[in-house]
């Protein structure tokens, strides 16, 4: 039996670990947190920062894994890429892992090789540099940490006089301490989902994303369906594929976030070489394609074959569980929700005592809500329907 080591036990990663085990291989898992939810379908598991490379590689060479991956969190990217190097396994290239980790190397890359159309970015390292680019800059544009996620620190800025804690903020949860500037683009976003294997780039889905308005931008949910206008579809997917070349992937997982503005310019706003999160690899791809994609990550991870071959074309609707904030004094009977044909699943991550925060970033969100429905409107409301439910059947204490 073959062994497989996850980085990260999350929620969102314990499905492939899950996973990995259906298919008979064992599993191994690495976290930082000692309650994280994954450790308990683990064969083995170890309480580990997913950021230390070493004692990650250490406990790899101990267990003598045959893969490795990441999934849904890009704190896990290059502690599995590294692994792979070391190991001499499947894995993606180590210096591209670097590179994509850093939002700026990412943007200068897209920007040289002309592959959207992103007109304007700055890369700041030290607040004095402000100063240097303020006569430079157009406004509005959205400043935010060079490798953060889930929109954390992320904020528009509209004048000078926001620039600089807009900056101060981002550098806060930046863990290199680098800043992005780039030129605020209006549209609608897309998510993009696709994998990299033995030089083949496989496009998994294009997502229409429900978004938060400003000041926050946040997602709320995701939305696959036939409904996209075909050719937007086949620009988007040729901008990803460029963007996949240009930047040197050689293996593994894309998701990427796109905004299409009103005259269908294709702007990339994000990057990272792993699985998508917010359930888009455990419920989203699988459930409108029939594409096993978790099955596909682990066995590429292990040179196995795989297949993703669409086997349908379902509409898919899912919504983050964005609730008023509070602590969490019961939680309602959510099972009766799966009663509705539609419902394919409501994760709850709640329990009582639960502190509920202001939705700003996905790490405020308490689960979600997915729905298969062939009409995509009805998908997209039932799945806000039932959030909202939820979110009203809530007994909490407030303001505490």
């Amino acid at each position: 039996m073959k062994k497989v080591m996850i980085i990260g036990a999350g929620l969102l990663q314990q499905y492939v670990i899950k996973r990995a085990k259906e298919l008979g291989y064992i599993t191994i898992a690495v976290d930082g947190d000692k309650n994280a939810p994954g450790f308990k379908y683990a064969d083995y598991y170890k309480i580990i920062s997913i950021v230390d490379e070493e004692k990650c590689l250490e406990y790899a060479k101990q267990m003598k894994i045959d893969g490795v991956l990441t999934a849904a969190t890009d704190y896990g990217v290059l502690t599995a890429s590294y692994i792979a190097k070391e190991l001499n396994i499947n894995g993606l290239n180590y210096e591209v892992a670097k590179n994509i980790k850093n939002k700026y190397e990412v943007r200068k890359i897209l920007a040289e090789n002309h592959i959207d159309d992103t007109p304007q970015y700055f890369f700041i390292e030290d607040i004095s540099q402000l100063k240097e680019i303020k006569d430079k800059i157009q406004y509005p544009v959205i400043v935010k940490p060079c490798d953060g996620s889930g929109s954390k620190a992320v904020n528009k800025v509209t004048n000078e006089l926001e620039l600089e804690s807009a900056y101060k903020e981002a550098q806060d949860v930046s863990l290199s301490k680098r800043v992005l500037i780039e030129t605020f683009i209006t549209g609608k976003e897309y998510g993009a989902e696709s994998f990299v294997y033995d030089g083949e780039i496989y496009i998994l889905g294009i997502m229409e994303k429900i978004m938060t308005k400003e000041p926050v931008y946040a997602e709320l949910g995701h939305c696959i369906s036939n409904k996209i206008d075909k050719e937007l579809e086949e620009k988007i997917k040729k901008v990803v594929k460029d963007a996949i070349k240009g930047l040197k992937i050689n293996f593994g997982s894309v998701n990427m976030d796109i905004l299409v503005t009103k005259e269908n310019k294709v702007c990339i706003v994000d990057i990272g070489a792993r699985m998508g999160g917010n359930l888009i690899g455990s419920h989203i791809i699988p459930i409108a394609t029939g594409i096993d994609y978790m099955g596909n990550i682990i066995r590429a991870s292990l040179n196995e074959k795989v297949d993703f071959t669409p086997q349908n074309n379902n509409v898919v609707a899912t919504r983050l569980m964005n609730f008023k904030p509070g602590i969490v004094k019961s939680i309602p009977n959510i099972s009766k929700y799966m009663q509705d044909s539609d419902v394919i699943d409501i994760v709850c991550k709640l329990k009582n005592e639960d502190r509920i925060n202001e939705y700003r970033n996905n790490l405020d969100g308490c689960g979600y809500v997915v729905i298969s429905n062939q009409n995509v409107e009805i998908a997209k409301k039932k799945a806000l329907d039932i959030k909202e439910e939820i979110d009203k059947e809530i007994e909490r204490v407030e303001g505490k």
